[in-house]
């Protein structure tokens, strides 16, 4: 009797370039997006600076920034307009790339720095600086930056039992964002009307005390952080895939998560040191970039992503009531209350809603 030999099944030829079109797609769109992106960044940063109240020519723009001195002019671009765009743009990658960690690490729209507490604790010690010692400037930052520190641990350290999982980091961090806010009001209750209108301007992130000294500080903590996040995105994909997956694929799951935690506690206590607690970038720029991705976001994306609607908020903020500055923050908390009613209703309605 014959042995029967079959032979291997292959795809069919039209499915086997539909796999090929597809992924050559996808390549193209982890290029062309963040490429079109960065544009737009610079192009939102040549509006804000050239543009508004104060209008520069390009050539008077490049005449000041290599050295020439303009009446007046030198002194709104050098000591206002640019460094504050700097800052506006440094702060909008690291909300958005911190978003982009934690929304990603815990699975959950909801787990942005501005949901889960951190940013409080942030506005709870910089508060506490400003009504309890008088403190100003950079005093305040750095208050601000050991509150977020130090609330972060807190999260972390009663979330972990047994492996910190997501629906409890955020649950306890919610309940920490409560406390954080009671403290900030009861402390606002408690001071002179000067103090607090001093207190309400930081609370509401604003970029209008920025500086070059500002926009140095914040620059160093990137340059160390940005790598970091670069280096941990590779872990933080597999983490994606659930814990049992990651352990699969060779991930130290506690250790990666530990340090996912720390790299985006850092990008947003930075950020929230430099320009206050800017509502809602955090919250907004990992799901709008990935959305840009098709549901395959980067944190670049989401970076890049974040300093477009800082540099748009800003410039909104700045010029759309004449004589009338808005916060950032304010213009960016109008933006984002609908978008987080729109994202549960969406998010309810495919069963993620939880």
């Amino acid at each position: 009797m014959n042995a029967v030999v079959e032979t291997p099944r292959t795809a069919p030829a039209g499915a086997a370039d539909a796999v090929r079109a597809a992924r050559k797609l996808g390549r193209r769109r982890r290029v062309l997006t963040p490429a079109l992106l960065a544009a737009a960044v610079l192009v939102l940063f040549a509006v804000y600076v050239l543009l508004g109240t104060y209008t520069f020519t390009v050539p008077d723009f490049f005449r000041i920034l290599f050295g020439e001195q303009i009446p007046g002019a030198t002194y709104i671009l050098m000591e206002s307009k640019l460094p504050r765009a700097v800052i506006g743009t440094l702060i909008g990658v690291g909300f958005g790339i911190a978003g982009a960690v934690f929304q990603t690490l815990l699975r959950n729209p909801l787990a942005s720095p501005d949901i889960i507490g951190i940013s409080y604790g942030a506005s709870a010690s910089a508060v506490c600086a400003i009504v309890l010692f008088g403190a100003a400037g950079t005093t305040v930052s750095i208050a601000a930056l050991a509150g977020a520190l130090l609330v972060a641990l807190a999260i972390y350290l009663l979330s972990r039992r047994g492996g910190v999982a997501g629906y409890r980091l955020v649950l306890v961090g919610i309940g920490f964002a409560a406390v954080m806010q009671a403290l900030v009001n009861f402390l606002l209750t408690r001071t002179d009307i000067r103090t607090a209108s001093e207190a309400l301007v930081w609370l509401n992130g604003s970029l209008n005390n920025s500086s070059w000294d500002r926009a140095a500080v914040l620059a160093v903590f990137l340059l160390v952080l940005l790598p970091a996040a670069a280096v941990l995105s590779r872990t933080l994909r597999g983490l994606e895939l659930g814990d049992d997956a990651a352990a699969g694929l060779g991930i130290r799951v506690e250790t990666a998560r530990l340090a996912l935690i720390i790299v985006a506690v850092g990008l947003a206590a930075a950020a929230t040191a430099a320009a206050g607690p800017v509502a809602f970038i955090a919250f907004l720029s990992g799901p709008i970039a990935r959305r840009l991705m098709h549901g395959e976001a980067t944190l670049l994306t989401a970076g890049l992503v974040g300093a477009c609607i800082v540099l748009a908020a800003d410039f909104v903020g700045a010029n759309l009531i004449p004589g009338v500055t808005l916060p950032v923050g304010v213009v960016t908390g109008a933006l984002g209350a609908p978008f987080l009613l729109w994202l549960l209703v969406t998010s309810n309605r495919v069963g993620q809603g939880g």
